[in-house]
């Protein structure tokens, strides 16, 4: 293996020394690759890199900031301290104090701040300490946001994202650990994308930003240190996820698994565990939670027969309720060969005590007693 892959580093750039030589030179080069090929070695293209989150967002900002002079950031620590979480790590130093922006801790002045900026051709990027937060800044989000294209019958674009953490994260208790996805999933005027992977975050964030509608990002801070692998073709600068399409993650017969955000892990963890006892589940990863698409799920569901959702949010007008309505309102709803069952977060403000916290949010555990419960097993 060590003389393969010391050949292989000897032979990477052969290609480039091949391109000034004369016909009988390319012709001892091609030579020299068949000989290497009789011998087992292929010359591939490049693997998959490792990626956390956090950088596929620090990316993503840096090539729109690069890309269009409209771009620009503002929030809590985001430019100085290099973001709560350094998001925005080195950003302030490249773009300076016009584009990436520290704000006072005033969620309602400099959310006002940004939708004003927005409305005047600029594009904002407002970063929420936590989306928890961005309850102080409700009314600009709602009122001034959301609705002001519809209100001026289309002649005045809002384009500007809101983004943070969103959810549970670990050891803060009931007012910081809301997940918000229903929240702001319900206004119409409104888009709202949740990512999973390092891919999802830098081509929905890249979306957002090139969108001339509000866009509502919701990440999650447990998942902002993940490495996750990114395709060659995620790490060009002309990537971007399509707002309101969602992803099979792995493909399944037996039953569908439908989250978003962290949870889309634990679905495949899930996943994992019941293939071992011979069921096949498809989990599909929203990452968009509107416009939803629900087609994608109809299509799993018509395979499947079986529907189980899965959300960090509260039960009640959640997530996992729109899905099942919408699968009872459409086609899919006579291929179900059992009720849907929906695994979420407790009803309950979350605790701070760690036991009863972990009780209170979606384990690896609860999906697959659900999965078991939905197809009578």
């Amino acid at each position: 293996m060590a003389a393969a892959a010391a050949a292989l580093r000897h032979l990477a750039p052969l290609g480039a020394r091949l391109a000034p030589l004369p016909p009988q030179g390319r012709a001892a080069g091609r030579r020299l690759l068949l000989q290497q090929q009789r011998r087992g070695i292929r010359l591939s293209a490049p693997a998959a890199i490792q990626v956390t989150v956090r950088d596929a967002l620090n990316q993503a900002l840096d090539e729109e900031l690069e890309r269009d002079e409209r771009v620009f950031l503002l929030g809590e620590e985001v430019a100085q301290y290099d973001g709560a979480y350094k998001i925005s790590r080195g950003l302030w130093k490249k773009y300076g104090d016009k584009r990436v922006i520290d704000t006072p801790i005033s969620e309602m002045g400099f959310t006002g701040i940004a939708v004003g900026a927005a409305m005047a051709g600029l594009r904002p990027v407002c970063e929420f300490m936590t989306f928890n937060f961005s309850m102080q800044a409700i009314d600009q989000v709602i009122n001034s946001a959301a609705k002001t294209c519809y209100m001026s019958a289309g002649s005045i674009a809002v384009p500007i994202v809101f983004r943070g953490p969103n959810g549970a994260s670990a050891g803060v208790a009931a007012q910081h650990s809301q997940c918000f996805a229903a929240w702001y999933g319900h206004c119409p005027g409104l888009k709202v994308v949740s990512p999973w992977s390092s891919e999802d975050a830098k081509g929905l964030l890249k979306a957002s930003i090139r969108d001339d509608n509000p866009v509502v990002m919701l990440e999650n801070e447990l998942l902002y240190g993940v490495p996750f692998e990114m395709s060659e073709q995620a790490q060009s600068k002309d990537f971007v996820v399509p707002i309101g399409k969602a992803k099979i993650e792995r493909q399944g017969t037996h039953v569908t698994l439908v989250s978003h955000s962290r949870p889309v892990g634990h679905c495949l963890e899930a996943a994992a565990v019941l293939a071992k006892e011979g069921v096949e589940c498809e989990v599909i990863n929203l990452r968009t939670i509107r416009p939803m698409d629900i087609e994608t799920v109809e299509a799993s569901v018509v395979k499947t027969n079986h529907l189980v959702t899965v959300e960090g949010g509260w039960p009640q007008f959640g997530v996992g309720a729109e899905i099942c309505a919408r699968i009872m309102e459409g086609p899919a709803f006579n291929y179900l060969d059992a009720p849907a069952v929906r695994v979420t977060g407790a009803d309950v403000p979350m605790p701070y005590a760690k036991n009863l916290e972990d009780n209170c949010i979606p384990q690896v555990k609860d999906i697959i007693f659900a999965v078991k419960k939905t197809l009578n097993i």
